[in-house]
C-alpha cells in the first residue's frame, strides 16, 4: 500500500485525488494533508481518512483545527516528516517551489500538479530527482498525455511535441474588445473546472506558456520543438510526433482524476469509475493555430527559455500579481500580459545560482509587478 501526501488538498486536484483514492482505497493510504486557508474542509478530509499530520498555510476566518501545523513553511515541513511514497502537489503557484523540492529530496515521487515547481526552479527539480533516483510524474492533463505518449519511447526520437488548447472563453472574441472584458467573463471557462488564477490564465493563455516551460524541464526536449495548438473540444489532451512522422496522442474526457490515477499508480493502470468516450456517436476533433497576435503569452515563453534558470521565474511571479490585480479590479484585462513582459525586462539581467536564489527574485518580481499594478 503507497503512503500518500496531498498538497492542496482542499482544492480541485485535492478532491479529485481523494476520489480516486476513494475508488482503490486498498492501494493507497493518505499519511498528510496540508491545504491554503480552508480548515473546516481539512479537518472533514482528515477525519474521513484517519490523517494525522496537517497543515494550512495560513489561518482561515474561523481559525485553524486543533493540532494544524501553520504558516507558509507548514506544508514542507509536513512533507519532511510524513515519510510518504508519493506526494502529490496541487498547490497554486509559486508557493509549490519548496514542498516539491522537499518531497524529491526524501526520496519521495512527486506527482505533479504544481506546474509552477518546474517553471521557476525547473533546473534544481530535476537535478535533484536525478541524484535521488526518484520520478517526476505529470499530473497536469497535458502533460500526462506526452507522458503516457512516451512509454516506451526515446525523447531523441522527438520531432516535436503538441500541446492542446481548448483556447479558453476568448478564441474567437475580437482582439480590440480584450480591454473590456470582466473577470466574471474571465472566469467562465468552456471545459474545466479550475481556481480562480488558472481559469484566468487560460483565458490569456499564460497557462500555456507556463506548460511550454514545464514539458522542456519534464521530458526534456529543447523548448523550440514544443507547440500549442487549439483543440476545442479537449478531448486529445497533447501529441507527440516522432521522427518518422508518427503521431501518438491521449484522448479522454475533460476529467483531472484519470491523470492523477495515473500518477499514482504509475507504471500500472487502475480501472476507474468513470464515464468513456462514447465513439459510437461520432466525434470531430478540430485543431488549430493559436493567434499569438491575441495571446502575446505564448510568445513570452519563448522569450523566458532564453534565460531559463531565472526568468520563467521572474513570468510566473509577474503573472501571479497581474491576475490577482485584474480580478480584484486594479488593472483590465488586456494589460496582464503587458504587465508580465515589463517585468521580465526590469530582471531580465538577475542570476540564480540555488533555490534561495529563486525564492528571493520571485519576491523581488512580484514587488517589481506590484509596482506597475499602480501605474
Amino acid at each position: 500500500m503507497k503512503r500518500l501526501v496531498i498538497l492542496g488538498s482542499t482544492g480541485s486536484i485535492g478532491r479529485s485525488t481523494l476520489d480516486v483514492v476513494r475508488m482503490h482505497p486498498e492501494r493507497y493510504t493518505i499519511v498528510g494533508l496540508a491545504a491554503g486557508s480552508d480548515g473546516e474542509t481539512l479537518r472533514r478530509q482528515a477525519h474521513e481518512f484517519g490523517v494525522e499530520l496537517l497543515a494550512l498555510a495560513r489561518p482561515g476566518p474561523d481559525g485553524a483545527p486543533e493540532g494544524v501545523a501553520l504558516g507558509p513553511e507548514a506544508p514542507t515541513k509536513l512533507v519532511r516528516r510524513s515519510k510518504a511514497d508519493i506526494v502529490v502537489n496541487g498547490i497554486s503557484g509559486a508557493a509549490g517551489f519548496l514542498p516539491s523540492l522537499a518531497a524529491i529530496e526524501h526520496g519521495a515521487a512527486l506527482a505533479l500538479a504544481n506546474k509552477e515547481s518546474l517553471v521557476i526552479g525547473g533546473s534544481f527539480l530535476t537535478r535533484a530527482a536525478r541524484e535521488k533516483n526518484v520520478p517526476i510524474i505529470p499530473v497536469d492533463s497535458e502533460h500526462s498525455a506526452i507522458f503516457q505518449c512516451l512509454q516506451g519511447e526515446g525523447a531523441a526520437r522527438i520531432r516535436r511535441i503538441l500541446l492542446t488548447a481548448s483556447g479558453g472563453p476568448f478564441r474567437e472574441r475580437a482582439r480590440e474588445t480584450f480591454a473590456a472584458i470582466t473577470p466574471a467573463e474571465a472566469l467562465s471557462h468552456p471545459t474545466w473546472d479550475m481556481g480562480p488564477r488558472i481559469t484566468v490564465d487560460s483565458a490569456t493563455m499564460m497557462n500555456k506558456a507556463l506548460e511550454i516551460i514545464e514539458a522542456s524541464w519534464l521530458f526534456p526536449v529543447p523548448f523550440y520543438k514544443i507547440e500549442v495548438c487549439i483543440h476545442p473540444q479537449s478531448i486529445v489532451h497533447s501529441l507527440v510526433e516522432f521522427e518518422d512522422t508518427s503521431i501518438k496522442a491521449q484522448l479522454s474526457p475533460p476529467d483531472m482524476r484519470l491523470a492523477i490515477a495515473y500518477a499514482l499508480s504509475w507504471p500500472e493502470r487502475v480501472a476507474l469509475d468513470l464515464e468513456p468516450l462514447d465513439l459510437s456517436r461520432g466525434l470531430t476533433l478540430d485543431f488549430l493555430p493559436p493567434d499569438e497576435g491575441r495571446f502575446p503569452a505564448l510568445g513570452l515563453a519563448k522569450r523566458a527559455m532564453q534565460q531559463p534558470d531565472t526568468l520563467p521565474c521572474i513570468m510566473n511571479a509577474a503573472d501571479e500579481v497581474a491576475v490577482a490585480a485584474f480580478l480584484e479590479g486594479r488593472i483590465r484585462f488586456d494589460q496582464i500580459t503587458m504587465l508580465v513582459e515589463r517585468t521580465m525586462h526590469t530582471l531580465a539581467g538577475e542570476q540564480a545560482g540555488s533555490p534561495e536564489d529563486i525564492i528571493a527574485l520571485d519576491k523581488a518580481a512580484r514587488s517589481i509587478a506590484q509596482g506597475l499594478t499602480s501605474c
